[in-house]
């Protein structure tokens, strides 16, 4: 391997990926694993985070483990950074994944729902990042990669609460980038299109589901395989210059 692709290995890192049992999480477990890292997952149930490990690789002295932990919970965050680092010894790249969608509209949604929303999708993010980001700064380097999604630039009926936090996480992303650049961390959102995961499956209707793929440019949804390529690049050294940033993965659906 030239020294061009060595920049995208992460042999000698340690990445915590939160909402890591299913879905994009654990796609990209997988793809960190599969990139040299040890690779941590966290969710709610031990059961399905077992099952999990199970299909994500690790090569050389790199390992990977589960750690329990309910996010929508604020305690919890540094309850699990603490564990994380106990485990692992540090965490160099953090992957805020966890996070919910409970469509309403504006004129029904409940208090209950927004907050439930609110705290798992962006304030667990803050948390978490708050908690991790003194190691890194103490070590020089880190990656904190905030998952948002094209609801949070553009929207649809119902997703009040959804658009809020995906939103928001773009100007935190920019206000940490600033926060921890002068110490070797950077950090940036990636914003996921129509990917074939369990979270829209269980809230969109069959028609919902072709008009997301006719929107794209590319006519069709995401496999979870082609976040690989733009994970590992904010994941890594490949990276190194780039932050703050909002890397969109759509097929083009924001462009139409």
């Amino acid at each position: 391997m030239g020294p061009l692709m060595s920049q995208f290995r992460l042999e000698g890192k340690t990445a915590l990926v939160t909402g890591g049992s299913k879905g994009l999480g654990l796609a990209m477990a997988r793809i960190l694993g599969e990139a040299g890292a040890s690779v941590l997952i966290c969710s709610r149930h031990q059961g399905e985070l077992e099952k999990a490990l199970e299909l994500i690789p690790v090569s050389g002295k790199a390992r990977k483990g589960c750690l329990v932990a309910d996010l929508g919970r604020r305690a919890e965050a540094d309850r699990l950074a603490e564990a994380a680092q106990r485990e692992f010894g540090a965490v160099d790249i953090l992957v805020n994944n966890a996070g919910t969608n409970k469509p309403q509209s504006i004129d029904m949604i409940e208090d209950a729902v927004w907050d439930t929303v609110m705290e798992l999708n962006l304030n667990s993010v803050m948390a978490l990042s708050r908690a991790l980001c003194k190691g890194m700064k103490a070590r020089g380097w880190g990656r904190i990669i905030h998952i948002s999604s094209i609801m949070g630039l553009l929207s649809k009926e119902k997703r009040n609460v959804y658009s809020a936090t995906k939103s928001a996480l773009l100007g935190l992303c920019r206000a940490m980038a600033l926060d921890l650049g002068p110490s070797g961390v950077t950090v940036n959102c990636l914003s996921p299109g129509p990917f074939l995961t369990d979270l829209p499956m269980s809230v969109l209707s069959d028609a919902e589901k072709q008009e997301f793929s006719d929107h794209t440019a590319l006519g069709r949804w995401g496999q979870t395989e082609e976040l690989a390529g733009p994970l590992l690049l904010l994941a890594s050294e490949a990276g190194r210059y780039i932050t703050g940033a909002n890397l969109v993965v759509d097929g083009g659906f924001t462009i139409r």
